[in-house]
């Protein structure tokens, strides 16, 4: 899947951030931190807005990160993707047809062979890697498991940006509107 060269993935936690990502030209992008009573009407507008959001379902308040989360979301919300660290979050978004991104946090090579043989269970259609400054791994990942990779966290710079999108990156999520400035085809 491509993201038609959006190299950024705007993080969102707010309508007030949604709506300056709604000054770019970025197609795609992820909701964070928001409340539950919030997802049905931010999707509609995201979706009368013409963006496809990913929705990280581990951070939304009052909602259980679990497989009976997630089939509330997919069949209620219809988000374009989610995010999770969860394998059977993962599983029931793929089931019900929603772009499913599992997140990994790579600490040190252990984790790192966990997460991978975890992804080969869930076969999630993107990987999420934290954090996204090690272009290393990203090559690594992207080798072993053939999916497509999002690289995020502690990446603050133009050329951290590129190092990511070199090593195999698919796009980078950051809230950093700095980096979607730079990067906007606008």
């Amino acid at each position: 899947m491509s993201f038609e060269g959006q190299k950024i993935l705007p993080a969102v936690r707010s309508m007030k951030e949604f709506d300056k990502m709604l000054d770019t030209s970025y197609e795609y992008g992820v909701f964070m931190d928001l409340h539950v009573g919030m997802l049905k009407s931010v999707f509609q507008y995201a979706k009368q807005q013409k963006r496809k959001m990913f929705l990280h379902i581990d951070l939304i308040h009052g909602l259980a990160n679990d497989e009976f989360g997630a089939e509330y979301v997919c069949q209620e919300i219809k988000p374009y993707g989610i995010i999770s660290t969860k394998g059977n979050v993962i599983k029931k978004a793929r089931q019900k047809g929603v772009y499913a991104t599992q997140r990994m946090f790579v600490i040190d090579s252990s984790a790192m062979n966990r997460s991978i043989d975890f992804i080969q269970k869930t076969d999630p259609d993107f990987i999420e890697v934290l954090p996204g400054v090690v272009p290393k791994i990203i090559t690594q990942i992207g080798k072993e498991t053939g999916k497509p990779i999002f690289a995020g966290g502690l990446i603050e710079t133009v050329e951290e940006v590129e190092e990511a999108i070199a090593a195999g990156a698919t796009a980078i999520t950051t809230s950093d509107r700095t980096l979607w400035k730079h990067f906007d085809k606008k």
